[in-house]
């Protein structure tokens, strides 16, 4: 059967980012995927104008919907909006035990905020130990850790604070820090590194979105978390190196780039 899975994430009119980069990598992947829209935005890749949260009640309804009917084998989130958002869907999801993945969006790629204060403390609470992984690059394990990030053996003290956290398994991404762009994973108890070089280029719109679809849709067809990753992140290296070039700001990647 086909696998599935699902975004549940922020809308980005762009087509770079949120759930519009989701559905884009879990088709390149060779996966079904399902979209619950959580916030919508006025954005490009230059700026963004406006943000608007749905209602938790309608969040929930969407997930439930799906859920019913053609459930998926596993589930990833960006950007929820809000804690209320994120009670609605930690209600909804309830039970459903499939691989979830995190990517715990706060700011969008122009600092605009993507989720309310408080946000984070209900995510920690509901849905953190439910998730087979969660994927903060360095600035949001920093916001969630307390714990400064100049180093790989910064990731990992940061990761090992995620666990205690109630995180299950940790994957720190370096690419705002110096030098060739390491990912950090901790699953189980081993540590496992991802490197890939550094590429002078702005087209870096949505590469948290699609690194942690790309992760969804690997455990969707029932890789191990750790090739799930490493294919993740040869995918998302090979969509940075040959974006396309569009818009007048951070473009958007090659979401069509190959997998092999």
């Amino acid at each position: 059967m086909l696998p599935v899975a699902m975004s549940i994430a922020g809308s980005d009119p762009s087509g770079g980012a949120g759930i519009q980069a989701d559905l884009k990598t879990f088709h390149q992947f060779g996966v079904y995927g399902e979209a619950v829209i959580t916030l919508i935005t006025v954005q490009n890749t230059v700026k963004t104008d406006r943000v608007e949260v749905m209602d938790p009640e309608l969040v929930y309804e969407q997930i439930r919907a799906v859920l019913e009917d053609i459930p998926p084998a596993a589930i990833k989130t960006g950007s929820l909006g809000s804690a209320e958002v994120v009670r609605a869907v930690a209600r909804a999801l309830e039970g459903y035990n499939v691989p979830l993945v995190i990517d715990p969006v706060l700011v969008d790629k122009h600092g605009v905020a993507l989720a309310s204060e408080g946000a984070w403390e209900v995510l920690r609470e509901t849905l953190l130990p439910h998730a087979a992984l969660i994927t903060p690059n360095v600035p949001e394990a920093q916001i969630f850790t307390g714990i400064e990030i100049h180093n790989p053996e910064d990731m990992r003290r940061a990761a090992l604070r995620l666990r205690e956290l109630g995180a299950r398994d940790v994957l720190i991404k370096g690419g705002h820090l110096t030098g060739a762009p390491t990912d950090v994973l901790l699953t189980d108890d081993s540590w496992h590194e991802f490197r890939a070089p550094r590429l002078d280029t702005l087209q870096t719109h949505g590469t948290g979105c699609a690194y942690s679809a790309a992760i969804a849709a690997g455990l969707a067809r029932g890789y191990r978390l750790r090739d799930a990753v490493a294919r993740a992140k040869l995918y998302i290296n090979e969509a940075i190196r040959t974006a396309p070039g569009l818009g007048h700001g951070s473009g958007p990647l090659n979401h069509q780039a190959s997998l092999h």
